[in-house]
């Protein structure tokens, strides 16, 4: 009997030393949000960001109904950049494409969302289930990016054009857990509209983002503000004292 105790103890001994002895995952999940529509320098830090040489990047342009003329501004975009450019149409049909969204989405390097109308571009993701394969995407380390309706997608909410006359809240997927307001400076009606309703709390604090502009989030957290031009910046709008108070993040990087 004392045999069998010490065997056991001895097991549970080496057991919790090669718990504690087990590696951390090594995955980072990231997502580079703008503010525009992308552009070539953009791209080039999307690419970068992967750390992989010529990279599958995927285009969805779920926002603009797929339309054909923004694809093939995207294959423009990418042409001579090292990397291998794909599409994923939503507005498809069993008997032309033969794998799922999640089979081609899961198979990338980085995805890059367009803009657009956001609020259908969410209930068309959610009705294929694209959702869920972002989130699968986000967590298997794939690179999200993405401006305009491309980068209010990845936060809890923001406001949107997406319906008639006025400027309107959507839901995004939240995978930041914080508001965005994309377009915070080419857009008279966007900054005044974020302060009101991050003031009345019908939206938590978030990031503004100009056109030209972008941020880098890696598990959740914000890491730095990039820019293409030096009038271009990021933002953190909160409530302080029964104020709004917007904090100017420094930009670390001009792309080039």
């Amino acid at each position: 009997m004392r045999k069998i105790y010490l065997a056991i103890l001895l097991f549970a001994f080496c057991f919790s030393g090669m718990a504690r002895q087990a590696p951390k995952s090594t995955i980072t999940r990231t997502i580079f949000a703008y503010g525009g529509n992308y552009n070539r320098q953009f791209m080039r830090y999307v690419i970068a960001l992967t750390k992989k040489k010529d990279p599958k990047i995927c285009f969805l342009p779920t926002a603009m109904g797929d339309n054909a003329n923004y694809i093939i501004a995207w294959y423009a975009a990418c042409e001579e950049l090292p990397m291998r450019p794909y599409v994923q149409r939503t507005y498809v049909a069993s008997y032309t494409d033969k794998k799922t969204f999640e089979e081609n989405l899961l198979s990338m390097d980085a995805i890059v969302v367009g803009g657009g109308n956001t609020l259908n571009m969410m209930a068309i993701w959610k009705a294929q289930g694209i959702d869920t394969v972002l989130r699968k995407a986000y967590n298997k380390g794939i690179i999200l990016a993405g401006g305009s309706a491309g980068s209010l997608c990845w936060f809890q909410g923001g406001t949107t054009d997406s319906r008639p006359k006025d400027l309107s809240i959507v839901q995004g997927l939240g995978f930041i857990q914080t508001s965005h307001c994309p377009h915070y400076h080419s857009e008279p009606l966007r900054k005044p509209l974020y302060f009101e309703n991050i003031l009345k709390g019908r939206l938590s604090p978030g990031y503004a983002i100009d056109d030209l502009a972008g941020i880098v989030f890696e598990d959740e957290k914000y890491v730095r503000s990039v820019a293409v031009d030096e009038k271009s910046n990021t933002y953190y709008v909160s409530v302080i004292n029964g104020k709004v108070d917007e904090k100017l993040l420094p930009v670390g990087e001009i792309l080039k």
